[in-house]
Parts: structure tokens; sequence; C-alpha cells
């Protein structure tokens, strides 16, 4: 099954098969399957019967649910999982040698007058060149969990890379650590409540924030949100990086 669907068991999580299958036909419906019509689409899809509480408990897990419910049932889903809470790693030693070795990733508010978007980054330590990003209207695990899906599915050979982030409850989710372990990935996190730990990201999001929102007269938040996404390629492509002792 595992090569049928071409994943990697690198992961001690025992549903983490289960879940990629339950998540590709929960992704085909286009996120709005509940947990009865994800158990059809497993026979059509695979073949597989599945009892529907082992789906809805996997599902619960993981945090997949249609958007509608999660607006309207509140839920735990925003909080921290003690137990998926990895040591630092880093200890505030942010040099790397070569590419795809540390990166470093976090969520910062893109607002204007009020009105808000949530944008997820990860940016890699060597060259601090951004890997993957995504904006959101919410701050929920799908926005992290799409931008490491798709850092990974860019760099392609991540094992035994470190990412850091901060102990944020979308970085907690079982979801992230499956994901993480199953292609390689070694997760690192700052100490609670200790910014400092995680200083390049935070100093990104700072240096984005002024070259953008501060530099321009906005005049609404989808003008904000491009201007974010064209200084990422400028930021990436062009923007002159100088040494520190240079700045």
């Amino acid at each position: 099954m595992c090569a049928v669907l071409e994943i990697s068991r690198r992961t001690d999580d025992l549903d983490y098969l289960d879940y990629t299958m339950i998540r590709k036909v929960f992704d085909n419906s286009k996120g709005t399957y509940g947990y009865r019509r994800i158990i059809e689409g497993l026979k059509v899809e695979y073949g597989v019967i599945y009892n529907h509480k082992k789906v809805a408990r996997i599902m619960h897990k993981y945090n997949i649910k249609p958007e509608y419910i999660r607006r309207i049932r509140p839920n735990d889903s925003y909080k921290r999982i003690e137990q998926n809470v990895r040591p630092n790693l880093l200890k505030r030693n942010f040099k790397t040698g070569s590419l795809n070795k540390i990166w470093d990733t976090d969520i910062t508010y893109l607002i204007f007058k009020g009105k808000r978007l949530y944008l997820s980054t990860i940016i890699d330590l060597y060259d601090r060149h951004v890997v993957s990003y995504k904006i959101s209207k919410f701050n929920n695990n799908q926005l992290v969990i799409d931008t490491l899906n798709n850092a990974i599915a860019k760099e392609k050979d991540v094992h035994g890379l470190i990412i850091h982030s901060d102990q944020g409850f979308q970085y907690t989710s079982y979801e992230y650590k499956a994901i993480c372990e199953s292609n390689g990935i070694q997760i690192s996190m700052s100490r609670k409540g200790t910014s400092i730990d995680d200083a390049p990201i935070e100093s990104w999001h700072a240096l984005l924030k002024k070259e953008t929102l501060y530099n321009n007269n906005i005049t609404s938040l989808q003008e904000y949100q491009k201007l974010v996404e064209d200084w990422i390629i400028f930021y990436n492509t062009k923007r002159i990086k100088l040494k520190k002792s240079e700045k």
C-alpha cells in the first residue's frame, strides 16, 4: 500500500498511512467531505472499507474537516498539543554551511484598517531566501501544512533537514509532525515565550513589513497582499543582500 501511495514510512505514527488516504480523498473533494463521504471515497479510490469511528477519530486527530464546520463548531484545534512539543535543536546557532540544512518558519499578521490576513513563511537559514510562503484569511493548521508541503515539493530531498519554529498550535499538530517525520525532517522548537530563539524569521517578517506596509501608500488589504507577493519575488531574485557589517 505504501508503494501504491508513493509515500515513505519514516514515522512512528501508526495512523499515518490511513491519514494519507483520508487526506487525499478529502482534498479531492475540494475540502467538502465529512467522515461519511470520506468512507465512501475510500471504497471508490482504494477499495478499502473503514469503520466510521476510525475515520472520524483520524479526521479529528489531524484536524481534517470542511471549513464550514470549522466556522460553526467551536473546537480545541487551536490548542498546543504538549506531547508534540520538541526541544530547541538550534539553541540560537542560526548558521549553516549549505542549503536545505535548516529552515525557519513562522506566521505573521498582515493588517490594514482592522482587516487581516495571515502570512506563513519558511526561509532557509543558509542565505535567508524564501523556500515557501502562503497567505490566507485563516490562521489554522492548513495554512502551515500547505506552506510545508509546498516547500517539500519544491526541494524534493529534505531528509535530515531541521525545521525550526515556535510552539504554536499549528506546529504541534499531528499532521505537521507526521509530514515532517515521513520526510525525514527533524523538528526544532523555540522555548515557550522566547522569541529570540526564533530571531531570523522574526527579523525577516519585520523587514518585509518595513519595505511594504511602511514604504507605500496602501489603499486596501488586497493591494497590501499583492505588494507582499511582489516583494517576496524581488527579495528572492533581485534584492542585494549585504553582510551584517555592511548593513
